[in-house]
């Protein structure tokens, strides 16, 4: 049995508070889901700025009424130092999730997303270190890597960052380890690579590739790709970032915590590559897929491949990732396609 299936059998028996932040978002609400599901008590934070009433009402749906009544929502915003605290009071676990994602948003408008990253984050790492919670997880990202060339990416080994986003992840590092060393704060960060699967938004400018192409095959309009689709990334799906959340919140030797992990699943998937996996999943659900597929310019601040080294989480926190990118697209798929309106998720 690994330590996330252990995990999942005594967390129903000895249940805690835990603050999601984000909560309305892709990866909150899939964080939602899986706690309220295991009996916890959820404290939700989020400003709807990237999330939606939506993928809250969805979780809803999935849990039954003694779940969700254990879950208590605040709308409130991370620049809000008063709003922080407050959903920090008695919370055993924090999972902080929210920031503004995206590269070429970062590049279009780098004053909000510093606010959000920099200042949202160094508020809840305040307020949760007032409220003597028991660890501070947080969304860390690949982005920090910059452009250091190599592969697989192994935690103490960045480059310089190529984008205002990936500043301010890196940022994030470094105050997280500051207030471990200054005030003995428990906290851990992940570095997630390219996270998809299920209420992950196909919608807007700043679109993940996954739901983006799926959706557009989906409807028979064009699939659009950044450069020459030799790019490469370490996809990992959903419910293995769930994991990694759970396992490092819960950690309890002193090695484990105050560090920062890479959450993925250690391979490679270029996007043509990709464009084929999505094309079979649809098919082999009875989707003809007739969407021309146009090549365009590589987008600014993008690396040209990443791939992760998971030794460290795999050690240190016992993860195992589940789901590779193939298996976890097949989950996808079948999520996107039980939605009547693929593009018009925020009802």
């Amino acid at each position: 049995m690994t330590r996330y299936e252990e995990l999942l059998q005594s967390l129903p028996q000895n249940p805690k508070t835990w603050l999601v932040t984000g909560v309305a978002g892709f990866i909150g609400s899939n964080l939602l889901e899986t706690l309220l599901k295991l009996d916890q008590t959820v404290i939700g934070l989020d400003n709807f700025a990237t999330g939606y009433q939506h993928n809250l009402d969805e979780v809803q749906s999935l849990v039954t009424a003694e779940q969700w009544a254990r879950f208590r929502f605040i709308e409130g915003d991370i620049r809000n130092l008063d709003d922080c605290r407050k959903a920090c009071e008695g919370v055993n676990y924090v999972l902080h999730q929210a920031a503004l994602g995206s590269v070429p948003r970062s590049i279009n408008d780098p004053i909000t997303t510093n606010a959000t990253n920099i200042d949202g984050f160094l508020n809840m790492l305040v307020a949760a270190r007032d409220a003597k919670v028991d660890s501070f997880t947080y969304a860390a990202s690949s982005s920090t890597y910059g452009d250091h060339p190599g592969l697989p990416k192994v935690e103490d080994v960045i480059g310089k960052p190529l984008s205002p986003y990936a500043v301010t992840k890196y940022v994030n590092e470094l105050y997280a380890d500051v207030f471990a060393k200054t005030y003995g704060f428990n906290t851990i960060g992940l570095r997630y690579f390219n996270v998809f699967g299920k209420r992950q938004d196909p919608d807007g400018a700043y679109a993940a590739v996954i739901p983006k192409w799926t959706a557009a095959m989906i409807q028979g309009e064009p699939v659009y790709i950044n450069g020459d689709g030799e790019t490469s990334r370490d996809f990992c799906y959903i419910d293995n970032t769930v994991q990694a959340n759970l396992l490092a919140a819960t950690a309890q030797s002193a090695d484990a915590r105050n560090q920062v992990y890479n959450v993925a699943v250690g391979d490679r998937t270029t996007l043509n590559e990709l464009l084929g996996v999505i094309k079979e999943k649809l098919e082999a659900n009875s989707l003809m897929v007739k969407s021309l597929v146009q090549y365009q310019n590589a987008r600014l601040g993008d690396v040209q491949h990443s791939q992760a080294s998971i030794g460290k989480i795999k050690s240190r926190l016992g993860y195992d990732p589940f789901f590779k990118a193939a298996e976890g697209l097949e989950e996808s798929i079948k999520w996107y396609l039980s939605k009547k309106n693929v593009n018009g998720t925020k009802k």
